[in-house]
């Protein structure tokens, strides 16, 4: 028996190539303003880069910190910040979680909804994780979703 496309898949939205263009601009402009060079990454709904821009003098490491950041918030659908509520009361998952490749679990990282639906991710490393999750939400705005 023949089956069709549409018997075994799923459709799944995701961020398209111009709304991340346009929430990385904003996210580096709301970098600039806070006087801070960032990295910034926005993912697909599977943590599959979309876009990226590095500011001149931007630190390297941020690099990866910054994409990883836009993976674990497109994965797990809330904000990297949430990480520490979400391990308190739990050692096991506090000691173990964190030593997964790509997980972060400090601020800057905010995932991608539109109409209820998880998109993306967006993720920022350069300033303080407060700083980080700032320029995120301003992308996020640039493009209606904060």
């Amino acid at each position: 028996m023949s089956q069709t496309l549409s018997t075994v898949s799923v459709n799944q939205p995701i961020i398209t190539a111009e709304a991340a263009h346009t929430a990385l601009e904003a996210t580096v402009a709301h970098a600039k303003q806070l006087g801070i060079q960032i990295n910034v990454a926005i993912t697909d709904r599977a943590g599959v880069l979309v876009g990226f821009l590095r500011m001149p003098g931007a630190f390297l490491h941020s690099i990866d910190i910054a994409i990883d950041k836009a993976y674990t918030s497109a994965s797990f659908g809330f904000p990297t910040s949430g990480w520490k509520d979400a391990l308190q009361g739990d050692e096991t998952l506090k000691i173990g979680l964190p030593a997964r490749p790509r997980l972060v679990i400090f601020g800057g990282g905010l995932p991608i909804i539109a109409d209820g639906v998880r998109i993306g991710g967006i993720g920022v490393s350069g300033g303080t994780a407060e700083e980080d999750e700032l320029c995120a939400a301003a992308g996020l705005k640039a493009i209606g979703l904060a």
